[in-house]
């Protein structure tokens, strides 16, 4: 996904963890100056670009929406055991755990898509997605009887979430969750409700796969953005914009390509190369619906997207290119 930001650093060319960069003219009085900034954060590079009326107002919004993404990080990381998903993970089997209200609202969202998608979206995934990245590391298939036993462990069914305590109980010891087909997406947006807080409303958030955009920028009709699997460059605003397939995460083996995405359902990385694009309303809802439509395919995924207003789809796939 390509964001058309005129004048700047370009994604693929930002300094060091946590730099910093004034972009554009320094205007005077009411107009609002563009300002880019840049960490790593959920192991990819995380930008904000957003219009101020002064350096310390751009830098102190966009300072607080990276300190908010960096603890989300500590939310829903399944890649650091001391996350807060881990410790739940590592308490699968005992009982009910008090969550964060991050964390239970971002498991509430994917208790929905579960159901909507009739399983395609399964987070309890997380032992299988283990062997995959396994796969990737040594270039060899994950083994039948492992694979077999981190199915076993699989199924949404095993999740119990109890909203007036705000509990989740993982029944299976072992279970194992992950979160990154929408974790993204969520920390976006609550990037984008940090900057608001700031009096900031033209802004845009972009983490890998994921963006989510403010209001326009001034004199302009939206953020360009360049669209994956739609061939063309969008003004958008007040929206998200989610991208998945395995353009840049696969494994191949005996010349079968498999993705980085597990369908929950087989215990395998995907192999349509399918591609998949999802405007939504929020970010939390565009990275999870692009996920589970990658997993479902055009005809149900498309029905599922139906049922969201305000969302739009772009699909490819080997030969094809359609659009709803």
């Amino acid at each position: 996904m390509r964001v058309i930001t005129g004048r700047g650093i370009p994604p693929g060319m930002a300094r060091a963890v946590a730099a910093m960069a004034l972009c554009g003219p320094a205007w005077a009085g009411s107009v609002p100056a563009r300002f880019q900034y840049t960490e790593v954060h959920m192991g990819v590079q995380t930008r904000i670009v957003l219009y101020a009326d002064s350096q310390a107002r751009a830098e102190s919004a966009a300072s607080a929406a990276f300190r908010r993404i960096a603890r989300l990080d500590d939310t829903m990381s399944d890649y650091r055991a001391s996350s807060e998903l881990m410790r739940l993970c590592a308490r699968a089997g005992q009982g009910p755990v008090k969550v964060s209200p991050d964390l239970f609202r971002v498991l509430l969202r994917c208790d929905e898509l579960h159901e909507r998608s009739g399983g395609a979206f399964d987070p309890t995934v997380g032992p299988i997605v283990a062997l995959w990245r396994t796969a990737r590391k040594t270039g060899r298939l994950p083994p039948v009887a492992e694979l077999e036993s981190a199915r076993a462990l699989v199924g949404w069914s095993n999740v119990d979430l109890e909203r007036r305590r705000r509990t989740v109980t993982l029944k299976r010891p072992g279970m194992r969750l992950d979160l990154g087909g929408i974790a993204k997406g969520y920390a976006c947006d609550a990037a984008l409700a940090e900057i608001r807080r700031h009096g900031i409303r033209s802004a845009m958030i972009e983490m890998g796969g994921d963006i989510v955009l403010g209001a326009r920028p001034p004199d302009l009709r939206g953020w360009r953005i360049d669209v994956p699997n739609a061939a063309e460059v969008m003004a958008l605003s007040n929206c998200a914009v989610s991208t998945s397939g395995d353009a840049e995460q696969y494994v191949e083996f005996a010349g079968v390509r498999y993705s980085h995405i597990v369908d929950p359902r087989t215990g395998l990385g995907l192999t349509s190369r399918i591609s998949v694009t999802v405007i939504a309303p929020r970010g939390e809802l565009s990275d999870g619906l692009s996920t589970a439509i990658s997993v479902m395919g055009r005809d149900a995924g498309l029905r599922l997207a139906a049922r969201y207003p305000g969302v739009r789809v772009f699909m490819r796939a080997p030969a094809e290119a359609r659009q709803r």
